[in-house]
């Protein structure tokens, strides 16, 4: 278990230019990247073995920040990157990533999902073997602007779990990729486009009336999960109130779909907690927030209070 990484709330103080050039400092990431390409037909798999390898040393060989990383505190994700199509002569690009964030919970071998969705619009050009280069202020690459914008919100919800809103700084660099994409033209970036879209999921988790959320984010993972090895009761009780910011999240803004999005993929996790622990009063309050929530989940909701 990767208990230093606990260490990265004593490393805020460093967040200062957020795009200094690569040194020797310690990568942030370490992302495993998979590119699937058994939908297309016909072509020659080097470009995307190719692809994959590009992906893969873009996110983790770059130094994204200033903060200070040991090996062993790197942040855990996947991207999964299906391609549906792939148009040769054009060299570009048609599929949907499938990503997730994870931490580790602290005193256990345990690891946590902070955030897992898909993005529909995975869409770019790509010439083999051409090198992928990131310049915030010139963007001129869906790809390498694409893989920008995951990497800051990865660091972003990780730093998020870690301290109340403590990924702010990198999270307004996310909002930046977002608003210099605009010029691009390309779909996933656009307001009104899709409440699931790149843009819509930065700006529904920036937005003040969503604040309850992001102080969920850290009860819910540090007071919380955190400290359930310790004393369960008090972990399980700082995750009841984490519940309940949600329940505020969602009546600030109705049609933000973080909550029910937080809930597909914290299902088990909600369950296991309250499942045979805690009090009927914690129980009941619970089951009542997310099956409101997320009524999809109901059938596995109910087994929050057996």
């Amino acid at each position: 278990m990767k208990h230093s990484a606990f260490f990265r709330l004593a490393a805020f103080i460093f967040l200062v230019p957020l795009f200094a050039p690569q040194t020797a400092v310690a990568q942030e990431l370490n992302c495993k990247v998979k590119v699937i390409h058994t939908q297309v037909q016909g072509t020659n798999t080097s470009v995307f073995e190719t692809l994959e390898t590009a992906i893969s040393e873009f996110m983790n060989n770059r130094t994204w920040t200033d903060l200070q990383f040991q090996e062993n505190e790197r942040i855990d994700c996947t991207m999964n990157i299906t391609i549906k199509q792939y148009k040769q002569e054009e060299n570009f690009f048609i599929g949907e990533m499938l990503f997730q964030l994870s931490r580790p919970v602290f005193n256990s071998n345990y690891n946590t999902v902070v955030f897992s969705m898909r993005d529909n619009n995975f869409q770019f050009a790509y010439q083999e073997y051409d090198p992928l280069e990131f310049n915030i202020n010139n963007m001129d690459n869906n790809l390498t602007a694409l893989l920008a914008y995951y990497a800051y919100l990865f660091i972003g919800l990780d730093l998020d779990t870690f301290s109340p809103m403590g990924g702010t700084d990198i999270l307004h660099v996310v909002e930046n990729i977002v608003s210099n994409a605009q010029t691009m033209g390309e779909t996933g970036w656009k307001a009104f486009e899709d409440n699931r879209n790149r843009h819509g999921i930065i700006n529904d988790y920036m937005e003040s009336s969503m604040e309850p959320f992001r102080q969920m984010m850290y009860k819910y993972h540090r007071e919380g999960l955190d400290e359930m090895a310790n004393n369960a009761d008090r972990g399980r009780t700082a995750i009841t109130e984490s519940i309940e910011l949600l329940k505020t999240a969602h009546e600030n803004k109705p049609l933000s779909d973080l909550p029910q999005i937080f809930t597909d993929y914290k299902r088990d996790e909600i369950v296991n907690v309250y499942k045979g622990h805690g009090t009927a009063n914690e129980k009941e309050k619970v089951y009542n927030i997310v099956s409101d929530l997320n009524a999809s989940q109901n059938t596995q909701w109910n087994n929050i209070k057996k």
